[in-house]
């Protein structure tokens, strides 16, 4: 028996003992002038527009002192072509926003309500 099935057994108590519901990486790297990049498109601004809102709408905390959600920068994620981009652990889910509406659309749907926004899935 390989690691897949332990890995399939392990993966409910990987989630029990998250710190976070949900956390949420956005790459927000700069890189040499002309290369394609997360932060040519604002991605720092998103970002901190993000935590904002998820602060004003109480989802850095949840219920029983667990924390909520957790909105991170990251360094270079390597899908700069798909740029801007971002993740959401647990589950891995990426994806690609153009502008604060889809991140909204994210916030709304997947991190209120564990629903993956698959027309920003990448």
């Amino acid at each position: 028996m390989g690691a897949f099935p332990f890995a399939l057994f392990a993966f409910p108590l990987y989630l029990s003992s998250m710190y976070y519901r949900y956390h949420v990486f956005f790459c927000t790297n700069q890189r040499d002038a002309g290369r394609e990049c997360c932060q040519r498109f604002g991605a720092a601004e998103v970002r901190d527009y993000a935590k904002q809102r998820i602060k004003a709408l109480g989802l850095h905390v949840q219920e029983g002192g667990k924390k909520g959600v957790r909105i991170n920068s990251a360094g270079c994620l390597d899908r700069c072509s798909e740029g801007p981009v971002l993740v959401v652990y647990p589950e891995g889910v990426w994806y690609s926003y153009v502008d604060r509406e889809d991140v909204d659309e994210i916030i709304d749907e997947h991190l209120t309500n564990g629903r993956v926004v698959e027309r920003l899935n990448i």
